[in-house]
């Protein structure tokens, strides 16, 4: 938790929000993750192609180009099922936390070594015919009917078309031109190119390679995306479906002490939005789940230099009204709360985005929470 609070005032200090935009907006926490992040790229690079030279020997020897290749495919593959595992584990765990944070880095390095793997692949397969290269890869086969004759390469271009836009709209101000909801649901194309990719490697080298190694790796790799993903959207599900009924003016969220001072708490609602309720001082405000960012959970996050802080990408809003501090302009949807006693009562209505509330105070003698 203490990584967290240093990555969100990190985030604060380093143009996280959309007042203006820098092509480039590296803070030194960031820096410090985009060398280790390349370190360790260039490490499995080396390591993959000394381990091919010590399996594939003689007769069963492979050229360097065959293995650059393939050490750049499975490079991106591998960063490919990194990418798709950290969402649904972040529900689970927050360790994962950093790896959120700069999930776009990891997008756009995925998105290099994919293209330098295809570029081998068109100079080494079509660069030496009289044909024009990329032609002489994508319709070398003339065969649709038999599964070792299809053309994989048409589903390898297609996902690189689509991990080219992602990683061309990856920055901050394509997200404010297009909207944070087109910008989510372009993005989310990362699912139907995860296919695309599998197709490829399907009708591509599990077709001539006979090491069972890529095989099953692929298989495992299929099973965990899916297994995680599965696994968090019935946890989320059964969340949601147990919910509190708002079907009044007034929805009993629970006792004072519940809630800790600087830490948000979810508030599930049956057939509506999530709440975040946070305590802050003598009082507690209440905003909407959904960063207005790229739809972060706000109650996961908490309270730092007085500002609700999403635990995504480190967006900030006054509890009071929902408001980005300036010169930002972010708003998101705020609640009434008042408490009766010890309980916390919450208006099930949300109000307009920005719209100032009243915190609701705390009695002298309820301060005590569980932190």
């Amino acid at each position: 938790m203490r990584e967290y609070r240093r990555l969100a005032r990190l985030a604060c200090k380093g143009q996280a929000m959309t007042n203006s935009y820098t092509w480039v907006q590296w803070n030194s926490h960031k820096k410090r993750y985009d060398t280790v992040l390349a370190a360790c790229c260039l490490l499995y690079i080396i390591v993959f192609v000394g381990m091919s030279y010590v399996v594939h020997q003689g007769e069963h020897a492979l050229s360097i180009m065959v293995v650059l290749i393939r050490a750049f495919s499975t490079l991106a593959i591998v960063l490919l099922h990194i990418i798709l595992c950290i969402g649904p584990m972040s529900r689970f765990t927050s360790l994962v936390s950093p790896l959120l944070y700069n999930r776009r880095h990891l997008g756009v390095t995925m998105f290099v070594a994919a293209l330098i793997h295809s570029g081998l692949v068109i100079l080494y397969y079509g660069g030496f015919g009289i044909r024009a290269p990329l032609p002489a890869v994508v319709d070398g086969y003339a065969s649709f009917a038999t599964i070792s004759g299809f053309p994989f390469e048409i589903f390898g271009l297609a996902a690189l078309l689509i991990l080219f836009t992602m990683a061309a709209t990856s920055h901050d101000f394509w997200l404010a031109f297009l909207s944070a909801r087109s910008w989510k649901i372009l993005h989310m194309m990362i699912y139907p190119c995860y296919g695309l990719i599998v197709l490829h490697v399907f009708f591509g080298i599990l077709q001539s390679e006979q090491h069972p190694l890529y095989g099953r790796m692929m298989i495992l790799g299929v099973g965990l995306v899916t297994t995680l993903h599965l696994v968090a959207g019935l946890a989320e599900r059964k969340r949601d479906a147990q919910g509190l009924a708002a079907d009044s003016n007034w929805v009993d969220i629970g006792e004072v002490t519940n809630f800790q001072e600087g830490c948000g708490a979810v508030i599930c609602l049956r057939d509506q939005e999530r709440v975040a309720v946070f305590r802050h001082g003598d009082g507690l405000s209440a905003l909407s789940n959904v960063c207005a960012h790229q739809g972060g959970p706000l109650g996961e996050g908490q309270i730092v230099d007085g500002c609700v802080t999403c635990p995504w990408h480190g967006y900030q809003y006054l509890p009071g009204n929902g408001q980005s501090p300036p010169p930002y302009h972010e708003k998101v949807p705020t609640y009434e709360l008042r408490i009766d006693g010890t309980r916390v009562m919450l208006n099930p209505v949300p109000n307009e985005p920005g719209l100032a509330v009243k915190a609701a105070l705390i009695p002298a003698g309820n301060e005590t929470g569980d932190a």
